[in-house]
């Protein structure tokens, strides 16, 4: 007798993915039949044997539809994380199919008269408020889905989804390609400066590689410390060309993302034109808070007008810093994070390095854990579950008081290496949905980071910045998570207007300034001691050193992207565009060789087309929302309550504005953002 095939992990309906069992060669099987599956279920529903009933179109469409959507995120994620040439083959095969299911379902003209229909019947106006939501907004993305588009337009539309989803896989494979191809082997003496457990993983990487010397790669724990420490100029001038200079002309050209940039650009424009709107930057912008280009540009202009004179204050110290202090006659893009830090030590009398050595991992993430559980009312403990890799861990989130059913879970992958997308990021494995056939579907959220792994027998050591950005995701987490509404278009992060999107995560950026809750983040790395008060408020008085600059730049890239996608011509002139802007919003011309859009994956492989002014959008309402835990206190429960309730628990149920208004009282306010950045003149 044959032996019984193994069943496939895509295919499984246990609890949790089967991380561990998936394989390349489970993707196309799976996928076939998860496709067929819901090509027969859109038939179905189109039909008249399915009612113009929302139980109903989401019995028979929605079912399908999300376990199609779980299976490929899942595939999507493992090649984000766990890369191999065998599962990138098997996701860029697979992608022309499933792009082409959800072009086709999007812009079905059956489908969208069913959900007009539906909308016009008496039963629309018994729906609750997020069944409402849901119907809204799926009427607007059946328009921008193309829903309405016929003929060769309609077939244009469709050929540009499917090339823009490949030149999109294409673009960030190769900025992950580039990062991972180079490396630098360098004596010790070259490496002056660089913290000893920077050195440290340079020697084991050289050592696993087989090599003398110390391996250096363009992965953040190793390329940033390098560029602020390190003494060696020629080394940092070294590293940040390569750095600045990924997947463009400079390197091997199958990883050149010139070309790409160019074409995504028109085709964007394209699918604009076919939609009826003047530009991309107007198409993405329908679903947003913001009402029009002009108004986002009018508010990163005034940012960066705000920020400019605390810019060009921080530029003319930095460049007397390095002219006086450090010997440097002339200030290189490459120098600047390397003065930044001797300036910032000798102006607050503390180094990074110093401060890294108190927030060691194990530490800082029981002390993050211990301020959720307090702040939102929930428990937080390690659970089992298959994993990708032996550091990946799992959690289960408990409502305090019960430790028997949860109510959500969350995967975290903290440390860079090599086949590992580089940034951070939060995405769902699988959201809250009461599901049609009764049960209800707990939400899945993978936290992943770049930082440094552990050397030897020590723990992990963050930056603080590293622990800003763990802050973050957890807040895109917590938002996931702690939904209660069972509508899967609207639960969670789930049509959350996208420059709103990062409130909760920027919100819980702020909590690493507070010293009551920096107390417990702190244990030594070699006395166990806490960050002592004094050097803690050396941080504080550091905290908005550079904000100026940093801000500029941030205005920068957003006023690049707006502008990109706004203007008809910007595909073929784009580094002649990022030229202009530097020099309209810059204080300091770039170097000629830099190429930050050939590596700008937000952009080009992300979802922050015409969107990047979120950040800065996003952070006012963040900022405001904080305020209300500097009036009452940073543990007030009453405070965390209602924040839970009125922002994390409703999630894309209701516009943001009336979650930011339910939760404030009032409208945001831009104060509360420039006293946080130190972009305020002192009071005379």
């Amino acid at each position: 007798m044959n032996p019984m095939p193994e069943p496939n992990p895509l295919l499984s309906t246990t609890e949790l993915p089967c991380y561990d069992a998936i394989r390349p060669g489970h993707v196309m099987p799976a996928l076939a039949e998860l496709l067929a599956q819901a090509d027969a279920a859109l038939e179905k529903v189109v039909s008249d044997d399915v009612p113009v009933n929302y139980d109903a179109i989401a019995a028979v469409l929605d079912v399908s539809v999300e376990r199609l959507r779980t299976a490929w995120s899942q595939v999507g994620f493992l090649q984000s994380v766990a890369d191999t040439p065998e599962m990138r083959a098997a996701h860029a095969e697979n992608l022309p199919r499933v792009i082409d299911f959800y072009t086709r379902l999007s812009a079905d003209p059956r489908l969208f008269a069913k959900y007009k229909a539906l909308a016009a019947s008496p039963s629309a106006a018994t729906l609750n408020p997020a069944r409402k939501k849901a119907l809204q907004d799926a009427l607007r993305d059946f328009v921008l889905g193309g829903a309405e588009l016929e003929g060769a337009a309609r077939e244009r539309f469709a050929a540009i989804q499917e090339r823009l989803g490949a030149l999109s896989q294409s673009f960030g494979d190769h900025v992950l390609d580039a990062t991972d191809a180079f490396d630098l082997y360098v004596e010790e003496a070259a490496l002056d400066g660089v913290p000893a457990d920077v050195r440290a993983a340079a020697r084991a990487a050289a050592e696993a590689a087989g090599k003398p010397g110390f391996k250096l790669t363009l992965q953040a724990p190793c390329y940033v410390p390098v560029i602020q420490y390190a003494t060696n100029r020629a080394l940092r001038e070294q590293m940040f060309r390569a750095f600045s200079t990924r997947a463009s002309e400079f390197g091997k050209p199958e990883h050149d993302n010139s070309a790409a940039l160019a074409e995504i650009l028109a085709l964007r424009q394209e699918e604009a034109a076919l939609l009826g709107h003047a530009s991309y930057a107007h198409v993405s912008l329908v679903p947003k808070m913001a009402r029009s280009p002009e108004e986002v540009l009018a508010f990163v202009r005034d940012l960066a007008r705000r920020a400019r004179p605390f810019a060009e204050t921080e530029l003319a110290e930095l460049r007397s810093c390095a002219a006086e202090e450090l010997g440097l006659a002339s200030l290189e893009a490459w120098d600047r994070p390397f003065v930044s830090e001797r300036l910032k030590q000798s102006r607050y009398a503390f180094s990074n390095i110093d401060v890294k050595q108190y927030f060691t991992e194990p530490t800082v993430l029981d002390g993050l854990l211990r301020l959720i559980e307090t702040l939102f009312g929930v428990s937080i403990q390690p659970g089992e579950a298959p994993l990708w890799h032996p550091s990946a861990r799992f959690f289960r989130v408990f409502k305090h008081g019960e430790s028997t059913q949860p109510v959500a879970g969350f995967y975290l992958d903290l440390h860079a290496r090599t086949g590992k997308g580089s940034g951070a990021w939060m995405d769902d494995a699988r959201q809250r949905w009461q599901r049609p056939e009764g049960q209800l579907q707990t939400p899945l959220a993978h936290l992943v980071c770049n930082f440094a792994a552990p050397v030897g027998d020590k723990p992990a050591l963050l930056t603080h910045d590293d622990v800003i950005t763990l802050f973050h995701e957890f807040g895109h987490g917590l938002h996931h998570m702690l939904t209660q509404v069972d509508e899967l278009a609207v639960s969670g992060i789930a049509g959350v207007e996208w420059d709103a999107v990062e409130l909760p995560s920027q919100f819980m950026e702020n909590f690493c300034w507070d010293w009551q809750v920096v107390q417990k983040l702190t244990a030594h790395v070699d006395t166990g001691e806490p960050l002592p008060r004094a050097l803690f408020d050396r941080m504080i008085a550091a905290r908005n050193f550079g904000n100026g600059l940093q801000m500029l730049r941030h205005c920068e890239l957003g006023l690049f992207d707006m502008q990109a996608h706004l203007l008809p011509d910007a595909g073929q002139r784009v580094l002649a565009l990022a030229r202009e802007v530097s020099a309209e919003v810059g204080i300091v011309a770039p170097p000629p060789f830099l190429r930050y859009p050939h590596s700008f994956t937000h952009l080009f492989d992300g979802g922050y087309a015409a969107g990047y002014y979120s950040y800065a959008w996003a952070e006012v309402l963040s900022a405001d929302a904080f305020s209300a835990f500097e009036e009452a206190g940073v543990f007030d429960p009453a405070t965390g309550e209602r924040y839970r309730q009125q922002i994390l628990e409703v999630g894309g149920s209701r516009p943001a504005m009336e979650s930011f208004k339910a939760f404030r009282g009032r409208e945001p306010k831009l104060d509360a953002l420039l006293r946080h950045q130190g972009l305020v003149a002192e009071a005379a």
